[in-house]
């Protein structure tokens, strides 16, 4: 059964829906890649892929639309407006997003997972390495996690913030990089067309820098940067993450 739940974002300006599968079971948000919407995941068979462990009331997923993936897609020529939205999407997640999982939970302190592909798999790295306190799982598949490149040698102040491979490495010693260095994170990667593992080891080197748990999962040349290999990359992890 899919759910659907949509208000006015004032953060992002427009109408942002929510969509779960699922009625019980550890709440997992998944970030689509960068052109999807909410309902990418299920229209790519993913949540098909994930049914076993729905039906077992394993796992409730949670999807959001890819406002600030397209943004990146759609405007480099503008990195300040680019920083902006992201910035405001990451507040939007944690402000907006988290509450209400949380609500439908009937828990106003469950932890919540996280993952996505492609770019979506940098969003689920960024929340988890800006909001340990709420996410304790993070499960990047086949990851675009260094978008610097996308800035055109334009970079705004604020962009390193938003970067996690860039702002983990100086993290202080304080709350935030304890609880980070409690999580959990598999960064997951094919070796086959379109993919690119030395972003996953770049995560993982900066990762690694502060003590911050994680291993990247090499998948052998026939796995592709396609929903194929997703489908199976994500029951997997799940499997193991979940009881």
């Amino acid at each position: 059964m899919t759910e659907t739940t949509t208000w006015y974002s004032e953060r992002l300006q427009r109408d942002m829906p929510l969509v779960r599968w699922g009625h019980w079971g550890r709440p997992l948000l998944l970030f689509p890649t960068a052109g999807g919407d909410a309902w990418e995941v299920e229209r790519m068979h993913l949540i098909a892929a994930l049914k076993p462990l729905l039906d077992a009331g394993r796992v409730k997923v949670y999807s959001i639309d890819s406002y600030a993936g397209r943004t990146w897609i759609q405007s480099r020529a503008n990195p300040q407006h680019c920083v902006w939205v992201q910035k405001q999407f990451d507040a939007y997640v944690r402000q907006e997003v988290v509450p209400a999982i949380r609500m439908d939970c009937r828990s106003d302190s469950i932890e919540i997972m996280t993952a996505g592909a492609s770019i979506g798999a940098y969003n689920a790295l960024l929340t988890i390495c800006r909001h340990p306190d709420v996410f304790s799982h993070a499960i990047g598949m086949s990851g675009t996690y260094d978008i610097e490149h996308w800035l055109g040698g334009n970079r705004p102040a604020e962009f390193y913030g938003y970067s996690p491979v860039h702002f983990v490495p100086v993290l202080p010693d304080g709350e935030q990089l304890k609880r980070l260095r409690q999580r959990s994170i598999v960064l997951a990667t094919g070796q086959g067309r379109w993919e690119s593992p030395s972003d996953s080891w770049k995560a993982a080197h900066a990762l690694g820098s502060r003590g911050v748990p994680n291993r990247v999962d090499l998948w052998d040349p026939q796995w592709d940067h396609d929903w194929p290999t997703w489908r199976v990359m994500l029951p997997q992890y799940l499997d193991h993450f979940i009881p």
